[in-house]
């Protein structure tokens, strides 16, 4: 069944509307008639809802809305990936593969190693586009919420925005004991919030590792091999899926 996402106002009681490229795609890409079935989510409630086309209009599909249920495709804790910003386009990649993996949330990061340098224009132009990237990607992974990406922060704005979240972890190549790590991964239970800080091209400097762990935020290793940016940041996040799907079922 198809899905698409709509805004939480487009959904009221038993009529959802659906608007913007979406109209076209329904209308003269799959070729969708009035009676014809299809599913909505707003995005933020994990919600989807089952629904029937009503009516086309010009600028809108307009449905009736038969049955709704919480889906069961969001992680049983919440990861939040702090990401250095790398260069090119990496950061597409990363934030698309992220979604896919189940990811709560995208926090760019500005370190001091990052080749790239935003300003506040480019900034906001980026985000607006990695923010459709993870829609793409939830669209695809069949997941009900769309994963927010914020604004580009500071190392220590960073820090200072996952403060209260349950587990704060910064993969570092200089870090030893798998051991550690093993016991970590094997630690994380649902409901936490978790945040993992990946470093940009060149890793952290040993200033901002420092840094991290007097906010305590945890140094581990993730094993003997220095890991790429967009590798070390989706290895974890896969250890982590495993761990929490497993400790659900």
């Amino acid at each position: 069944m198809y899905h698409f996402f709509v805004g939480c106002e487009q959904i009221q009681g038993d009529v959802a509307r659906i608007e913007g490229g979406d109209v076209n795609h329904i209308k003269n890409v799959l070729r969708m008639k009035v009676g014809e079935e299809l599913a909505v989510s707003n995005g933020v409630d994990r919600r989807e809802y089952r629904c029937r086309i009503e009516e086309f209009m010009e600028d809108s599909v307009i449905c009736r809305v038969l049955s709704a249920e919480e889906a069961d495709t969001e992680l049983p804790a919440r990861i939040f990936l702090f990401q250095g910003l790398p260069k090119g386009d990496k950061m597409e990649m990363i934030i698309q593969k992220a979604v896919e993996l189940g990811v709560y949330e995208v926090i760019p990061m500005a370190a001091r190693r990052c080749v790239v340098k935003l300003d506040e224009k480019k900034a906001k132009s980026k985000t607006a586009r990695w923010q459709t990237i993870s829609e793409a990607a939830a669209k695809q992974s069949g997941r009900r919420i769309i994963p927010g990406v914020k604004s580009v922060m500071t190392v220590r704005e960073a820090m200072v925005y996952a403060a209260g979240m349950d587990v704060r972890l910064i993969p570092y190549e200089k870090a030893k004991g798998m051991e550690k790590t093993r016991e970590i991964i094997r630690s994380l239970k649902p409901g936490q919030d978790i945040a993992v800080f990946i470093g940009p091209e060149g890793g952290f400097e040993e200033e901002e590792v420092k840094m991290a762990a007097e906010a305590g935020i945890c140094p581990i290793t993730m094993g003997k091999r220095i890991l790429r940016t967009e590798t070390a940041g989706l290895a974890m996040l896969a250890w982590m899926v495993y761990q929490l799907e497993e400790s659900s079922i």
